[in-house]
């Protein structure tokens, strides 16, 4: 049953843990200085993490900037932006006009807040770009809006992050700094899925796509990251609709790392399976110690 005392983000990000939270954080260390969550997403993770300091990284950079937003202002500075936008565009589930207006303007400027609102009135709360770095989510006409469900979240989200040691970071996972982690400290990892169709998978949108390349790479610094006696745990698919990750099960084997197969139906999501497809999702928490 999920724990309703978790924080949710106000993002219905893609492949976002929030329905997988009660599985997850049980399984990470009791004692944590700093966690980094290193795709950082919607946040669900780091953001219910125990842990004296939270560094949230994704390279997403406009995501990011939503995040820095938040946490750069009041409570109720933010609140307050976003409902004047509202007001001002008269955003509502049927007004796609208002809705195109403020894409276009947001387009240009980049307001980091005036994103948030788009994502509220957009087409399943998604977030994409084009190559252009142009956000081009469609209008999700009678079916997303900015309701209580959301305010809600955004209320404990921004509590959270204004009472708590967080960082926020834009950058490819490539480029982060572990050579000032300690044993104390704790790694998370949940990238796009190799073998699923997540948005940003493709590499197409002007961000860094996805391929077996980066898997490796990602994989090569999570062994390093073990060699050094860091603790780290990796969110993964071993496999998905008769496809198999073999990169990512012999790297497993080889290093003798443990599995935690999760339990998930994923309805909603737009690149996973339900039980009724064919073939089957093994989704798992791959970790380098043992609780």
């Amino acid at each position: 049953m999920e724990n309703m005392n978790y924080v949710h983000s106000p993002l219905n990000y893609i492949g976002g843990k929030r329905k997988l939270l009660p599985q997850i954080i049980p399984m990470f260390p009791r004692k944590i200085s700093t966690f980094v969550d290193l795709f950082c997403g919607g946040c669900n993770v780091g953001m219910n993490v125990d842990a004296e300091k939270v560094i949230f990284n994704d390279n997403l950079v406009y995501l990011v900037d939503v995040y820095k937003a938040f946490r750069e202002n009041t409570t109720e500075v933010v609140v307050s932006y976003i409902e004047n936008r509202i007001r001002e565009f008269k955003l509502s589930l049927t007004n796609k006009e208002g809705y195109l207006a403020l894409r276009e303007i947001y387009n240009s400027r980049k307001n980091p807040l005036d994103l948030f609102v788009l994502v509220a009135y957009s087409f399943n709360h998604q977030i994409r770009f084009n190559a252009a770095h142009q956000y081009n989510i469609p209008f999700g006409k009678e079916r997303s809006s900015y309701n209580e469900n959301m305010k809600n979240n955004l209320l404990k989200f921004l509590k959270e992050i204004h009472s708590r040691d967080v960082v926020f970071r834009s950058g490819d996972f490539k480029t982060f700094d572990f050579e000032s982690l300690t044993a104390v400290d704790f790694v998370y990892a949940d990238p796009p899925y190799l073998i699923t169709k997540g948005t940003y998978n493709d590499g197409k949108r002007g961000f860094t796509g996805w391929n077996p390349n980066e898997e490796i790479m990602l994989l090569k610094i999570l062994e390093g990251l073990n060699n050094r006696g860091l603790r780290f745990a990796l969110s993964n698919v071993t496999e998905h609709k008769g496809k198999e990750n073999s990169i990512l099960k012999e790297w497993i084997v080889r290093n003798g790392f443990f599995v935690h197969e999760l339990s998930m139906d994923y309805k909603n999501s737009n690149y996973q399976t339900s039980n009724c497809d064919k073939g089957r999702t093994r989704e798992v928490l791959i970790t380098n110690y043992t609780l």
